[in-house]
């Protein structure tokens, strides 16, 4: 049987694959990849159907093992990947032979990578995903040290290229596209969230990103109307920007909870989404109307 081994998580790796779309209803959260795009470019590297599951990793250090003869990909964050100490090419398939090991280094830009291998990760899923959901708790368990990870058979044709290098994350601020969300009437004025910058929180993880202004800005908050009542609890898109009582921006991510019931005054494209997904603390963030 082919087969990873977790050697070292890091701070935190995860199974993920397209989540639990279709459950919100019964309160179960969509879950999946927190940045879909790469954990897709991840999966055609290797010639898997996108939706096969891999390990997310979180802020680097990831350390495995195969057993068995493996295709693998890393996508995602800027991080050196190394096989047997040795760096390899990042965004690429790379041949793992039965007891090598391969590592990711901390990023030096970005928050999550995405390691696919040939034939999916086959653990058994939950309502139909193999995604861990870190809110809910459905899904495997985060990944620790020593668990083994069988691979599946969930591998298409052979892919036409092994490498698909994509362009470095942005060096300054980075800017989120967003289209205006359905509560901005509950806020005195929704466009104080487009004014100077925002920076990332330290207390953000896979539910939600939360910003704060830098200590040296002297842009406003986003601060709720006294003039309206509480709303009440709501359905939550991905990617709604939610503004609390603290007039600081929350924007939900993959393991988001499905219902809310503060104002969501803008939601993130897509694509602006996956951005969002690689923010780390401190780092800041304008939106822009698309």
């Amino acid at each position: 049987m082919k087969a990873i081994t977790v050697v070292d998580p890091g701070p935190l790796a995860t199974l993920q694959d397209l989540g639990r779309p279709g459950f919100a209803h019964l309160g179960v959260p969509g879950s999946g990849g927190a940045d879909l795009s790469s954990l897709t470019l991840a999966n055609r590297l290797v010639g898997n159907d996108e939706s096969a599951a891999v390990i997310e990793a979180t802020l680097g250090r990831l350390h495995i093992r195969a057993r068995g003869d493996l295709l693998v990909a890393v996508t995602g964050a800027r991080a050196v990947v190394r096989i047997d100490g040795s760096p390899v090419g990042g965004d690429a398939a790379n041949r793992l032979r039965d007891g090598s090991e391969l590592t990711v280094d901390t990023p030096t830009w970005g928050c999550r990578n995405y390691l696919a291998v040939r034939g999916g990760i086959d653990v058994d899923p939950v309502l139909g995903s193999r995604s861990t959901d870190t809110l809910s708790g459905l899904g495997p368990d985060p990944l620790i040290a020593d668990v083994e990870l069988p691979v599946g058979h969930a591998a298409d044709a052979w892919p036409p290229v092994f490498s698909a290098p994509v362009a470095d994350g942005e060096p300054g601020v980075v800017t989120l596209e967003v289209a205006d969300g359905p509560r901005r009437g509950h806020v005195r004025e929704p466009r104080d969230l487009m004014r100077g910058v925002w920076e990332v929180d330290v207390d953000s993880n896979r539910v939600g990103v939360r910003l704060d202004r830098p200590v040296d800005a002297d842009d406003p908050l986003v601060l709720h109307r006294s003039d309206v009542g509480d709303l009440a609890s709501e359905g939550m898109p991905h990617g709604a920007v939610q503004i609390p009582p603290s007039g600081r921006p929350v924007i939900f991510l993959a393991d988001h909870p499905v219902t809310g019931g503060y104002p969501v005054v803008a939601v993130l494209t897509s694509d602006a989404i996956d951005r969002a997904a690689q923010l780390v603390a401190g780092r800041q963030v304008r939106f822009r109307t698309r």
